[in-house]
């Protein structure tokens, strides 16, 4: 047979690619709990990104699947053996300070920007077409292929589980959602809340803390922070050493005075849970800010846990979690979640990203004990084990020479913090779709994907998908 040229393949249906790509983009797919309904579990956004792709299948002539709306399917060819594509169309909030509109899918300077783009819509409509291509060529496969596509993986994977409680689970497979070569190893992915007992304020003090609050998702590092403090006098004290503390820290925000109360905020930086040192927490910033200040004894145990355990301390050294291997690197923990309302229980939420040998019964007993003295019980919400992959294993040596030969460059294996598709397949990796040196945008504002890398990514998709079902 003649050697396929994949990335010709490609560059025949880049027009159609970017279209589709575009359209997807701008569906805002973003969880909406509170408007759903039994028809859109998720929201309606989720379900017209889902319905978007599946008719894409159908119109192209695959044998297409849908599970209540929660997730589905794309799959073509015959045979017993089954290879999984795991993608999302799920996104997280857009947040903050965007240059262009975040669901615009605009293009500029060989980018398409857009929330979404670079995780997962890009790399899904990348796999997509890898699979179109596999078929329009006909070529021979002795396996069948399924794009399964969740709804639900930027929060608590709901889809996944729907979908194997009624599907058959793939042989082996991979999630276009990380990183090029191929990550062999990901981190588990643990969440607690850290609830702080509702304490009634008995001191005079110069400051009351009424309110704070911040972030949106355990899986975000927060880019904003508000606080709403009662001061019956120097409050034009407060208000000018929060100004001076901003042009210090090289931060934007806002102090406004009504009557006997001052609200300030401050924006962050928002990143990725695995990484979040690529961030600037909002939160974090600012309760460190009220922590040095003559706040009310009620709060201050909060506030101040959060200056002495948790700024700029991302390997939770302070909360006794610290840990490293030699497979998957180093723990890091995102200070995620901030409510606190004054003579109510609060609570500042955590996620972890730890690795393969972490001994998590012995350190969680760490983390209740160092944050009893503030004040603090620590809950467990959820933990997803760690997931790993031989390096020896067959899909690996597959995927190692597919990209090898595509790109010219070795297939290193590669351990990650974040969660993809792939920890929920026996034997699954996950597979793109940002390139080596590329940074990774996902999470971020003005999120994008670089056009000629996610054309790449296609050709290698579709050999890929060539090669493990021949």
């Amino acid at each position: 047979m003649e050697r396929i040229n994949w990335m010709e393949e490609v560059l025949k249906r880049k027009d159609d690619f970017l279209k589709d790509l575009q359209s997807l983009v701008r569906i805002k797919s973003v969880l909406d709990e509170e408007n759903r309904t039994e028809d859109a579990p998720f929201g309606e956004g989720i379900k017209e990104a889902l319905l978007f792709l599946l008719n894409k299948g159908k119109e192209d002539g695959f044998e297409v699947k849908n599970l209540d709306n929660i997730a589905g399917h794309i799959e073509y060819g015959k045979g017993d053996e089954l290879i999984g594509v795991l993608c999302h169309v799920d996104v997280v909030p857009e947040g903050d300070g965007w240059d262009f509109d975040p669901y615009g899918a605009e293009i500029h300077d060989g980018k398409l920007y857009g929330r979404g783009s670079i995780d997962d819509k890009g790399p899904t409509i990348a796999s997509y077409y890898a699979l179109k291509i596999v078929k329009e060529l006909g070529l021979d496969i002795s396996k069948r292929v399924r794009l399964i596509i969740g709804t639900d993986e930027e929060s608590d994977w709901r889809c996944v589980d729907h979908y194997f409680a009624h599907e058959e689970m793939p042989d082996r497979g991979f999630a276009p959602d990380a990183d090029f070569p191929i990550i062999h190893a990901e981190k588990g992915i643990a969440s607690f809340d850290l609830i702080y007992p509702k304490k009634q304020t008995v001191n005079s003090s110069t400051y009351r803390v009424v309110n704070f609050s911040s972030g949106r998702r355990y899986n975000m590092v927060p880019d904003y922070a508000e606080a709403t403090v009662e001061a019956s006098t120097d409050m034009e004290v407060l208000s000018g050493e929060f100004k001076a503390y901003l042009e210090q820290q090289g931060l934007n925000g806002e102090v406004k005075i009504e009557g006997n109360y001052l609200h300030l905020s401050l924006e962050g930086i928002s990143a990725h849970a695995m990484e979040p040192e690529k961030g600037k927490n909002a939160a974090l910033l600012l309760g460190s800010f009220l922590a040095d200040k003559e706040i009310d004894e009620a709060s201050k145990p909060y506030f101040s846990f959060i200056k002495e355990s948790l700024l700029n301390d991302t390997r939770a050294k302070a909360l006794g979690m610290s840990y490293e291997d030699n497979v998957s690197g180093d723990l890091t923990v995102n200070a995620a979640i901030f409510v606190y309302k004054a003579g109510e229980e609060s609570k500042i939420g955590l996620n972890f990203r730890y690795p393969v040998t972490f001994p998590m019964e012995t350190k969680k007993l760490a983390l209740e004990e160092s944050v009893r003295p503030y004040g603090f019980k620590a809950e467990m919400l959820s933990d997803s084990k760690p997931h790993y992959v031989d390096e020896k294993d067959p899909l690996i040596q597959t995927l190692q020479k597919v990209y090898t030969e595509q790109t010219g460059q070795e297939a290193k294996l590669l351990a990650i913090g974040g969660g993809t598709y792939a920890r929920s397949l026996k034997s699954g990796v996950a597979f793109g779709a940002v390139f080596p040196g590329k940074p990774d945008v996902a999470h971020q504002k003005n999120e994008y994907v670089e056009i000629d890398d996610i054309l790449k990514a296609c050709a290698i998709y579709a050999q890929a998908i060539y090669e493990l079902a021949k």
